[in-house]
């Protein structure tokens, strides 16, 4: 067993699912890295529970390449696992657990790497980079960036350790989940002509919002380089309601709008604000209390990278690939090259399609082209050869 894959195990074993501790995982990073006599810097969560963690490998006043990754897990809660989610075991060719695809694989492959690496010999730095509550919005890496921002000598561009299938990525869709409260008149249910159903308004809203889906797909914009070629909007969950003789006065929805890069998320999410505006307006002529808040609960940006840049050409050479791709799931790669100005790709082992399911798993075949992929890197990119 290679020892990235032995690591893999370790990190397994940490439950560290979004907005809980991952401070004991970030205390296993320290350590190996202080091991192997690497500095590190922590940047906490505002609770203190959580952390950031980023360390740089060779020449501090060099700008390098940066190796990224999520530390958080999504919970198993509810599913149906045929083994411990949070003990690795071995099948078929597969390591099975939670975050072995999403995305401890390639953090493991980012320390077997350091393992290998002699400092001292480094032309250019590799940073590493490893954060928390990503699955819930790309929330935690926003504190590692605050401090990035101030750094002497940022990272000049980016590596992104999402499930790829070591594809090289060089775009993905942004996406902000929004929660609309639709607040009408309650009344007894034998007189609901005289009462405000709030659960009729958030049905209105579904309706003007499957409408604005519908125009994007006939008007674009397009790009049939991803798999669903356009901007999405989705109603993920509808609650309201207390009792069926009672109208309800309160009803809540949560939604997303996933959006290509060629079409700007502010002029989507203003079409629905716009949208709960006409509603709420019409509502209020019979009944003046009658109220849509619309909140923005996350949000991130869309990533992309010009595909021929000198950085993606290299990347690519190194991956062995001649073509790159574009997906619709989203990293923190559009935030390090939206906010920082750092030219991103997302390229690591295992299959998306694992990810957030039962019986996760990455193939081993995938850690060892990852493990030769970051060899050939430092190989190429930071010792010159």
């Amino acid at each position: 067993m290679s020892f990235s894959q032995d690591i893999l195990r370790d990190l397994v074993a940490f439950p560290t699912v979004s907005r809980d501790s991952n401070l004991e995982l970030i205390s296993y990073l320290r350590e190996f890295l202080a091991q192997r006599k690497i500095d590190s810097t922590l940047y906490p969560s505002e609770d203190g529970k959580r952390a950031n963690l980023f360390a740089t490998i060779g020449p501090d006043n060099e700008r390098g390449v940066m190796l990224s990754g999520h530390t958080d897990v999504v919970p198993v809660t509810r599913q149906h696992w045929t083994t411990d989610p949070f003990t690795a075991s071995e099948r078929n060719g597969c390591i099975f657990g939670r975050g072995t695809a999403d995305m401890k694989g390639f953090l493991a492959c980012m320390l077997a790497m350091v393992d290998r690496v002699e400092p001292h010999r480094l032309r250019i730095p590799v940073h590493l980079a490893f954060s928390y509550d990503e699955e819930i919005g790309c929330v935690g890496v926003r504190r590692l960036i605050e401090g990035l921002r101030h750094a002497a000598a940022p990272p000049r561009f980016c590596i992104v350790g999402e499930p790829s299938s070591m594809q090289v990525i060089v775009a993905h869709k942004g996406k902000t989940a929004l929660r609309a409260t639709c607040c009408g008149v309650e009344a007894h249910s034998s007189r609901a002509p005289e009462a405000l159903n709030a659960i009729y308004l958030a049905s209105d809203m579904i309706g003007g919002i499957r409408k604005i889906q519908k125009s994007i797909v006939q008007l674009g914009p397009h790009d049939d380089d991803f798999d669903i070629g356009y901007t999405t909007l989705h109603v993920g969950t509808v609650s309201g309601g207390t009792a069926l003789n009672i109208v309800p006065n309160s009803c809540e929805l949560n939604l997303e709008v996933r959006n290509i890069p060629q079409q700007p998320m502010e002029g989507v999410v203003e079409q629905i604000r716009s949208l709960a505006a006409r509603i709420e307006e019409a509502a209020r002529r019979d009944f003046p209390s009658a109220a849509i808040t619309l909140e923005r609960v996350a949000s991130y940006p869309a990533l992309d990278t010009d595909p021929a840049c000198d950085f993606v050409a290299e990347i690519k050479a190194i991956a062995g690939r001649n073509s790159h791709g574009k997906v619709a799931f989203g990293t923190e790669g559009g935030l390090f090259n939206n906010e920082l100005g750092i030219p991103t790709v997302v390229c690591g082992p295992g299959n998306i399609a694992q990810a957030h399911k039962p019986d996760e798993y990455v193939e081993k075949d995938q850690l060892n082209a990852c493990d030769q992929f970051l060899s050939d890197l430092v190989s190429r990119i930071c010792l010159g050869q």
